[in-house]
């Protein structure tokens, strides 16, 4: 049968994890799939071996480190089948992730991307995320991060969904561009879903597609480059894609606290990285307005559709509160 997606999977020094994602991927119960792996400059004895990758596996290796956006860009090239599907290597699906995920985008053609529920690999019976919440603010937070395992959110629409382990439409993902590649990491995902919003699509979140992951609670999510990286592209994002009338009602609130976010790293053992991206952001603003202009062309709905999706009440951030929307009945394909 021919191949319904394919699982992209970006690796740098993670070798420790090889044998259990790959055993977690022959265990799914959805077997129309395709593998791309591809390794963005890992050390050596590193990087993963061709006779340790699944029969079906396309190996791409670079030699420079092109991070998470223009890795997961290489690996789709050439790409023919209807979904990707992305899938950090540290990120162990249970075996009924894919189907679970296809299944509901087969039912919601307006559904773009689709997040999955992601646990703590390394910490039993804990959240890693149940998608990603934008505030109107600009800022971002992935849902019940660090928060005791319970019911998952119902299935519903989440403003973004987190790039560790998520379903997009291929066509989709092409016709806006894929990953902005100055993002190298974090935020990206954010980005991404943002975009295909103003192109008119809805991002899902599945409760049953169930993935356990360990990059969310290693020491490397706080390091200065990650701190560095989610200042300069938070403000990207905000500039980038924040409709005209939300940017305008709304920046002097992102900036102020976004401010006080790179400050509040600099007192918790962060140092000025968060400063320094704040101001790089900045800085290398010009190339991100000229990219505002173009989506302001083309851009499909209006200001209020992607303000009903935005979080609004600032207590959501207390607890890393979900917050999942009802899915329009005109998402929902008609039973054949």
């Amino acid at each position: 049968m021919s191949a319904l997606a394919t699982i992209i999977v970006i690796t740098h020094n993670a070798a420790r994890w090889f044998p259990r994602w790959t055993s977690a991927l022959a265990a799914q119960t959805e077997t129309r799939w395709k593998l791309v792996v591809l390794d963005n400059a890992s050390r050596i004895e590193e990087r993963p071996r061709r006779e340790d990758l699944p029969a079906n596996a396309h190996f791409i290796q670079s030699e420079d480190n092109l991070g998470f956006a223009a890795g997961n860009n290489r690996a789709a090239q050439g790409v023919d089948t209807p979904y990707l599907v992305l899938l950090n290597p540290d990120a162990f699906p249970e075996p009924a992730w894919l189907s679970e995920l296809l299944a509901l985008a087969e039912r919601y053609p307006g559904a773009a991307a689709i997040g999955s529920t992601q646990i703590r690999a390394d910490v039993g019976g804990v959240f890693d995320g149940t998608g990603d919440v934008l505030h109107a603010s600009g800022l971002c937070y992935r849902s019940n991060f660090g928060q005791p395992r319970h019911a998952p959110p119902p299935l519903g629409e989440s403003f973004a969904a987190c790039g560790a382990a998520m379903l997009i439409r291929r066509e989709a993902f092409e016709a806006i561009g894929g990953f902005d590649e100055r993002y190298f990491c974090f935020f990206e995902d954010v980005d991404l879903c943002f975009r295909l919003r103003l192109q008119g699509h809805i991002v899902l979140q599945s409760p049953g597609a169930v993935v356990h992951h360990v990059g969310g609670g290693s020491a490397g999510v706080r390091s200065a480059f990650a701190r560095f990286l989610g200042a300069r592209n938070r403000l990207w994002t905000f500039v980038k894609c924040m409709p005209p009338l939300l940017f305008w009602l709304l920046l002097p609130t992102h900036l102020a606290l976004s401010s006080a976010a790179c400050t509040m790293a600099a007192f918790t053992g962060g140092g000025l990285a968060a400063w320094r991206g704040f101001f790089a952001s900045i800085t290398g603003v010009g190339p991100i307005w000229t990219s505002r202009q173009e989506l302001r062309r083309t851009r499909k709905v209006r200001a209020g559709a992607i303000a009903r999706r935005l979080a609004w009440s600032p207590l959501v951030f207390i607890g890393r509160k979900p917050v999942i929307f009802r899915i329009d009945a005109k998402q929902v394909k008609a039973p054949r």
